[in-house]
């Protein structure tokens, strides 16, 4: 049997460029994964698989490898650090134990680290911190340390300090130790020798170190005790005092090194052995029933217990879909039977692999703590609980965003049209952030995402992986639609056709709700006007029609409808009636309520060099940004804003253009806000044009 003490279940994450991917190619290649490293900025990086990934230097998919150090079994999650992939990085840190941010040496804490490090706080995901790319012009440890203090409100636990900097970065001293771990080159990170710390640094370590033990002692008592009468804790004492602090995240272990050239990436393993939960110290998953709520039950992870395990990433290779699963409690071997909470149905297993980047091995069977793939399930999607059929449960569903843009797209020939339909039902199943419909009107294909740049990838997938030539229409914003009065109404429902007929009368209040509350219903019927079996009828018309706006045909939101009287008839009222009627009184009542027009807009966090700032601001603002804060940096300034969505379409041309290929920038979706009068004259107009284009 598996002894769970020796795995460790971690991602890779950080801002772009920070040089996660990287960091992954060294590991590999120092746990004999692999025998050559790959470069990213080459295209070659194992696990960047994808030709859209080795064209643009970015990782796009989480790709999931494993591998051995120090006799421990590591499976490694490489993700995106890219703002319209966070999705990537939210779906895998729901089912790693522990993880490793990387940040930048010179970029320090950037916009996207703030977004992964959210989403690790709220998955409770403890961490170590590797300060990567050392080696570079205005790199800096001690400034991204205090950065991340600041920015992330978190407690980095120092344990390395880097020797020397820039150009001059050899290795770094080992604070626990007192010694120096120095690498002779920049290719071979296994030549380094293990050696005195240079004489000048000698305070530095002192300082260093005695923030460390006094951080550490304060985890146990009987240690802290003995601190305080003066006596030395062990390294043995201060690793495990260090591992439990970890693992309550009340601090992050924080190493430095280059990945690049090979420096301090042991090191970074090491900790990752040391001070990592394995799965068992990990809290265990929630079990919930079908409607979400929380049973009180645990998966615990436990070979003996039933099986419980959570799907989090599909995958359409050339060999076929793979679906991806972290075994929480149980054993999983080919040929058994395993239920799907969400759909009700059960799967046979047929084959089960353990994955490294996009090759695979075989496996017979897999246990609680593994990260391993199936190949060929057919109903499985992100967030579904496989289980023991005999003892059901469904482990937390993973929550996605709403997509926030959209684009429409045809085949350019009648061949292109079934090949698309199943190339697109292949994406979707892989990524829950990707949508997609049929206009109903105009036949067209919608594609929507989180973002320019996930909708690019889309497109470049269908041609080149898929095949297909597409043409693509202009981005088009995800409107909203809201009212801003109270209406009291009523509407009556009445057909008659022979025989039976059809009554309905409701007497309801429409006003506008709080933001974000989304649509709200309630029922103060009473002496029987409006039978409670038909209650729920009026709640479901009124929803139906949600999703068509009276302004231009988007959805509405943040409303409450309340029904408070009406009228029935013994033997034409019914629940078709009622919900017919309260279909007819949205539309007759929603224009009486002040309807308005709601854009989504963006948290955008842009970074410039000192010399654009101005230009930087004067653009933002003529795209209707409100500027929020500036803070300088030690490169350049970073400036965050609220700005509409409509407005920020092809922004990374301007930036680029603006800060001569210097600036760089993040957006995620914020809020809806009320669009502009001018802003929605058009909108409407164009929505009024295409609906009649369309008839």
């Amino acid at each position: 049997m598996t002894d769970l003490a020796k795995y460790r279940n971690i991602g890779i994450f950080a801002h772009v460029d920070a040089g996660k991917t990287t960091t992954t190619e060294r590991i590999l290649k120092l746990t004999g994964k692999i025998h050559k490293t790959g470069e990213v900025h080459d295209g070659e990086a194992t696990t960047d698989f994808m030709e859209q990934e080795q064209e643009r230097g970015i990782t796009i998919q989480s790709a999931a490898t494993s591998c051995e150090w120090d006799e421990h079994r590591l499976n490694i999650i490489d993700t995106p650090g890219h703002v319209d992939f966070t999705i990537e990085v939210y779906r895998s840190l729901k089912v790693l134990d522990g993880g490793v941010g990387v940040f930048c040496g010179s970029g320090g804490v950037e916009p996207q680290s703030e977004t992964n490090w959210r989403y690790a706080n709220d998955s409770e995901v403890a961490r170590v911190i590797f300060v990567n790319k050392l080696d570079r012009v205005g790199a800096d440890f001690y400034r991204v340390v205090k950065q991340v203090e600041d920015v992330l409100a978190a407690n980095p636990l120092v344990l390395v300090l880097p020797i020397g900097i820039e150009d001059h970065f050899v290795g770094c001293v080992d604070l626990l130790t007192r010694k120096a771990w120095v690498w002779e080159n920049d290719t071979d990170p296994t030549a380094f020798t293990i050696q005195e710390p240079p004489a000048d640094m000698a305070d530095a370590i002192e300082e260093w170190r005695e923030k460390l033990v006094e951080t550490a002692v304060e985890q146990d008592d009987e240690i802290l005790e003995q601190y305080l009468e003066g006596n030395e804790p062990s390294i043995e004492d201060l690793k495990r005092c260090i591992r439990k602090g970890t693992i309550a995240l009340d601090f992050f272990p924080t190493l430095c090194g280059s990945a690049f050239k090979n420096k301090g990436v042991q090191m970074v393993l090491n900790a990752v052995v040391d001070y990592l939960p394995n799965p068992t110290e990990v809290k265990p998953q929630p079990e919930v029933d079908l409607e979400g709520n929380e049973t009180g039950e645990f998966a615990i992870v436990d070979v003996n217990k039933p099986l419980r395990a959570l799907a989090f990433k599909i995958m359409d290779d050339r060999y076929g879909a793979l679906t991806f699963i972290r075994i929480y409690s149980g054993k999983l071997g080919k040929g058994t039977n395993v239920l799907n909470t969400f759909t009700g149905k059960t799967e046979r297993i047929g084959r089960l692999v353990e994955m490294h980047a996009d090759s695979r091995e075989e496996l017979d069977s897999a246990e609680a703590g593994d990260i391993v793939a199936i190949v060929g399930m057919k109903n499985v999607q992100t967030g579904h609980t496989l289980c023991d059929p005999d003892k059901p449960a469904t482990l937390e569903p993973m929550v996605f965003p709403d997509p926030v843009i959209s684009i429409a797209v045809s085949p350019n020939d009648k061949a292109g049209s079934e090949k698309m339909g199943i190339a697109i039902g292949k994406m979707v199943k892989e990524d829950p952030s990707f949508h997609v419909e049929t206009d109903i009107d105009s036949g067209e294909t919608i594609l929507k995402g989180m973002g320019e740049l996930h909708l690019d990838i889309k497109i470049d997938i269908l041609r080149r992986t898929h095949g297909i030539d597409v043409t693509v229409g202009k981005p088009q914003v995800a409107y909203r639609e809201t009212i801003t009065k109270r209406v009291d109404d009523s509407y009556t429902h009445k057909k008659q056709t022979g025989g039976s007929g059809q009554f309905a009368k409701i007497d309801f209040i429409l006003e506008p709700g709080e933001s974000g509350s989304g649509f709200e219903f309630e029922s103060t019927v009473t002496g029987g006007n409006v039978p409670r079996e038909f209650w729920p009828a009026v709640e479901k018309g009124f929803k139906k029609s949600l999703d068509k706006g009276v302004l231009a045909g988007y959805p509405c939101l943040d409303f409450k409808v309340s029904l408070y009287d009406g009228a029935f008839h013994a033997v034409d009222s019914s629940a078709v009636a009622f919900e017919l009627a309260s279909a007819a009184a949205y539309r007759q009542s929603m224009p009486k309520a002040g309807p308005q027009l709601m854009e989504p807009i963006m948290k955008v966090d842009v970074y410039t060099p000192d010399d654009h700032v101005g230009d930087v601001i004067g653009d933002l603002n003529r795209r209707r940004s409100i500027i929020k804060s500036q803070e300088a940096g030690a490169i350049g300034v970073r400036i965050k804003s609220e700005s509409p969505l409509s407005e920020m379409f092809g922004y990374i041309g301007s930036l680029r253009t603006i800060t001569s290929g210097r600036g760089q920038f993040s957006m995620e979706f914020l809020h809806y806000r009320p669009c502009p009068k001018n802003v929605a004259e058009e909108v409407i107009k164009e929505a009024l044009e295409r609906d009649g284009k369309s008839e």
